[in-house]
């Protein structure tokens, strides 16, 4: 079995003048990553590797979640490929999973986290929000032979506050 845990990156700005891939966390973003990863270290997800697209919002949360599951941040991959809006994308980026790993986690940016995780898993969501965490669970023991899954999990900070 492969489990996925998929995380939209946390509320950002658009009020500073920087690129898109340079936009940081707001501090609803910071607090919202903090709730969600204090809430995630009380639970049997705990990832055996974590991808986080290069993104300054994703890699922000990435850092921030982490933390709390005390995974150490040496280990943190940045993947470029996950600076992505796009679902097939994702897909191919998470098919390239070592599959010794079996459970993977990855920070990346909405439209393709939504309709990522509508076609793989088993619940459908309308969006994924900012910061939120959906875990799909594959009746596989290979990443490139992922298609559709169990969701097992889901959880957004409104859930929490």
């Amino acid at each position: 079995m492969k489990r996925l845990i998929v995380i939209r990156h946390g509320k950002s700005t658009w009020e500073l003048n920087v690129r898109d891939h340079d936009r940081v966390l707001l501090q609803r973003g910071i607090d919202d990553a903090h709730l969600i990863g204090d809430h995630l270290k009380g639970t049997a997800f705990k990832p055996d590797a974590v991808w986080s697209s290069s993104a300054a919002r994703a890699l922000q949360t990435a850092t921030l979640i982490t933390e709390k599951w005390d995974y150490s941040l040496e280990l943190l991959r940045i993947n470029r490929s996950l600076y992505t809006f796009d679902a097939s994308e994702l897909r191919s980026v998470v098919s390239q999973c070592d599959d010794t790993i079996e459970t993977l986690a990855i920070v990346s940016h909405n439209h393709g986290i939504t309709d990522f995780v509508n076609f793989a898993g088993s619940t459908r969501f309308d969006n994924v929000p900012t910061t939120g965490v959906v875990i799909i669970e594959f009746d596989t023991t290979k990443w490139t032979e992922i298609t559709t899954g169990e969701t097992v999990f889901n959880l957004f900070p409104k859930d929490l506050k």
